[in-house]
């Protein structure tokens, strides 16, 4: 047994060391300050609140200065590291399967008026249900997620959305690109399951799958409760006496409308332990009806009809004693057997793994504490902190548990990414860093004392896009500076 767990650590110590490697021959200029932030970021031990704390960790041998200097000047070969992260080893489902979450989080940045390429993010602001569009940064951010209910999550991709993007559009292209690299490095080979991509409700869950059609994946996305789909037109389909064409869509199926659901293809009851009595039903060969606008308006030829099965679940409790709602889940396969609406519903359960994911990102390594001007340097935090990411989840099987008094012991591949940082500094004797030592400087001139600020930073409106496609711009009486003067004269 020790032997076995001694060629468990050594192979993980090779794949950090390995990453860790690689991570530097990505960083194509200010290798070494980034590479330093970047060990800084890992072997801190209290939650990151500014990049200048960052600047104090013995980690990082260079000044505050060149901090700074890297995030705005720096270059990331951005093409090599997401090659890197779909090369380090995956988790996989039961049955072997690739699951991929994909979900949008905005980096907000509401009072900034001088950064650029900012678009309004959707948040949820204090109130019960309040929704709220802030500006901001949002990504798009693509991860791997386990079995069971754990924290963690593998990190392979993140883009920053344009604004006026279409979501649907380029999530779809970002998961083939993950794909394509995944088979690429040896992480799906022909004749394995197919690479299930799970989605919450704010995607076109079918319209994804159509874009995705000739790659070897499934999609598995929420519906909302008010939506209504079509079932498949009856066989064999009898011509009405009056004649015409026959129709292209079957009867309604109205989420909110029992009696027009009909009985369900599959039916399964599964006992759980958080919620109880979970039954799902499933419908084979759903489809919505398009129609020639929005993203459908330039399609050439005839709209598609992309089938797929619905599932609903319902559970008899929730851990928060809120309402269990019934959920609605839209499938890009057909046919559905019981063990397939069972696995697909309790996958889409483990796609609330990437929110813990999230909060760490936030909350623990500061990933949208900076306040950066240029949306580039906000790209180039992303990345490292992804890369710290990664090098925590390799580390996972070599940390100690450094655990606070009032915190209870947890088993050496149970910690969590916030514990197994703890540990990290420990580890990071061991591997070394292959960043060059500092060469010593003097402070920098800086602004004389007493002189202004002669190149005051642009300011920039929120990326808006009309629904013709042109960019919305402030009219010019809005504006500061431009509002129009009282010329006649005033009356009696």
């Amino acid at each position: 047994m020790e032997l076995v767990e001694h060629g468990v650590q050594r192979d993980a110590f090779a794949a950090v060391t390995t990453f860790r490697s690689e991570l530097y021959a990505c960083l194509v200029s200010r290798s070494d300050a980034l590479f330093d932030l970047c060990d800084a970021l890992l072997c801190t031990d209290r939650p990151v609140r500014t990049l200048a704390d960052l600047a104090l960790a013995p980690e990082h041998r260079r000044g505050h200065g060149a901090l700074y200097a890297g995030l705005n000047q720096g270059r990331i070969d951005v093409a090599r590291l997401r090659r890197a992260l779909a090369e380090v080893p995956l988790p996989r489902a039961a049955d072997g399967r690739l699951v991929l979450a994909v979900d949008v989080s905005p980096w907000l940045r509401p009072d900034a008026d001088t950064c650029s390429d900012r678009s309004f993010c959707h948040t949820f602001g204090r109130g019960l249900g309040k929704h709220q569009m802030m500006p901001g940064w949002p990504y798009s951010i693509v991860a791997a997620l386990e079995t069971g209910r754990t924290s963690w999550t593998a990190l392979l991709d993140a883009i920053r959305l344009e604004p006026g993007a279409d979501l649907a559009a380029v999530t779809a292209d970002q998961i083939r690109e993950v794909v394509e690299r995944l088979v690429a490095a040896g992480q799906w080979r022909r004749g394995d399951p197919e690479v299930l991509v799970v989605l919450d409700a704010g995607y076109d869950a079918p319209r994804i799958a159509h874009l995705l059609a000739d790659m070897p994946v499934e999609v598995l996305g929420r519906l909302c409760s008010d939506r209504v789909m079509r079932k498949p037109v009856p066989v064999p389909w009898i011509c009405p006496p009056q004649g015409g064409r026959p129709p292209k869509h079957g009867g309604e199926f109205v989420f909110g409308r029992p009696e027009t659901w009909g009985e369900a293809a599959v039916v399964t009851v599964t006992d759980t332990e958080r919620y109880g009595t979970a039954t799902a039903q499933a419908w084979d060969r759903l489809h919505p009806r398009l129609t020639r606008r929005a993203p459908w308006a330039d399609h050439e030829g005839p709209l598609p009809i992309i089938e797929g099965t619905v599932i609903r679940l319902t559970v008899a409790k929730l851990p928060s004693g809120g309402v269990n709602k019934p959920v609605w889940l839209w499938w890009s396969g057909t046919g559905a057997r019981p063990e397939d609406v069972d696995r697909y519903w309790q996958a889409f359960l483990r796609r609330f793994d990437v929110e813990h994911t999230f909060r760490l990102l936030k909350q623990t390594l500061g990933w949208t504490r900076p306040k950066l001007r240029d949306s580039a340097a906000a790209d180039h935090w992303t990345w490292l902190v992804l890369a710290a990411h990664a090098q925590l989840r390799l580390a996972r099987p070599l940390t100690r548990d450094l655990r606070r008094p009032w915190e209870r012991p947890a088993e050496p591949n149970r910690l969590t990414p916030a514990r197994v940082r703890r540990g990290f500094r420990n580890l990071h004797a061991k591997t070394g860093t292959p960043a060059r030592a500092p060469k010593p400087n003097g402070p920098g001139p800086g602004r004389p004392p007493g002189s202004k600020n002669k190149r005051p930073a642009t300011r920039y409106d929120v990326g808006r896009v009309l629904a013709t496609g042109e960019s919305y711009t402030r009219p010019a009486h809005h504006k500061i500076g431009t509002k129009p003067r009282r010329t006649g004269q005033p009356t009696g």
